[in-house]
């Protein structure tokens, strides 16, 4: 009966740590990826800054109607990096850093379970002992006596550590699942959507007027979609650029 349970409690340690190495590989890779998420993120920012300042700086060498036109679309243009900026430093704040305290969380659960493998084994071991004991002197009561003592004081000890796990791998799960609903919670305030479209709607109609009023007036000299052809073109090399240079450090 005793060996049974035995066999179950192992059984029980095994689901546990199967539990904790799961969230130790997951939540790792997590927390990598959402990191290098907040790298590009703050990088697209900056690029985004240097785009507004050279607007700025075109915008001063033109016609007043066009350099109004491109200094509207620079400041709400300016606007979106604020929310860009609060992105970076939300998921900074509320998702990077409690993903990068589960590293401590984990070692806590494993030196936790070492403790309950260690009371189980120490368990097994007088158990084992007993029924030699039991086998090779079946007569001698003391010694049989002194030897289901140690058992009973190893399975104490067990059962001690056996529900202190319990509890705290009950408390490891209720935590993990609250913070996920947290990293969920956290990427976007709850009127992001909303300011966002406000933003979007005002920054549209500035630069489409002023290249409108270019274009009729016969100063525009280079096509919009080569424009765009050229400005992906070079976004794809910093983006290579940038994966090239993520690999090598």
């Amino acid at each position: 009966m005793l060996r049974r349970s035995l066999e179950n409690r192992d059984a029980q340690t095994r689901q546990l740590q199967d539990a904790v190495t799961n969230v130790e590989k997951h939540f790792g890779e997590l927390c990598q990826i959402f990191a290098a998420y907040v790298r590009k993120t703050a990088r697209l920012r900056d690029k985004a800054d240097l785009l507004v300042n050279e607007i700025n700086v075109y915008a001063s060498t033109e016609t007043p109607n066009l350099r109004q036109g491109l200094k509207n679309f620079a400041d709400e243009f300016a606007k979106l990096q604020d929310y860009r900026q609060a992105e970076v430093e939300r998921l900074e704040a509320k998702v990077v850093e409690p993903l990068k305290a589960y590293g401590t969380i984990v070692k806590m659960k494993r030196d936790d379970l070492k403790a309950s493998l260690t009371a189980r084994n120490r368990e097994a071991k007088q158990l084992t002992q007993l029924e030699r004991t039991r086998q090779r002197n079946p007569s001698d009561r003391h010694v049989i006596s002194q030897a289901e003592t140690e058992l009973q004081r190893a399975t104490m000890d067990a059962t001690r550590t056996t529900r202190h796990l319990e509890e705290t791998i009950d408390n490891f799960e209720k935590q993990k699942i609250k913070d996920i609903k947290v990293f969920r919670n956290s990427l976007y305030p709850p009127d992001y959507s909303s300011r966002l479209d406000i933003v979007r709607a005002n920054s549209k109609s500035p630069l489409q007027r002023s290249l409108s009023a270019k274009c009729i007036s016969g100063t525009g000299q280079v096509s919009t979609c080569q424009l765009r052809k050229e400005q992906q073109t070079e976004d794809d090399d910093d983006d290579e650029d940038l994966d090239i240079t993520e690999e090598e450090n």
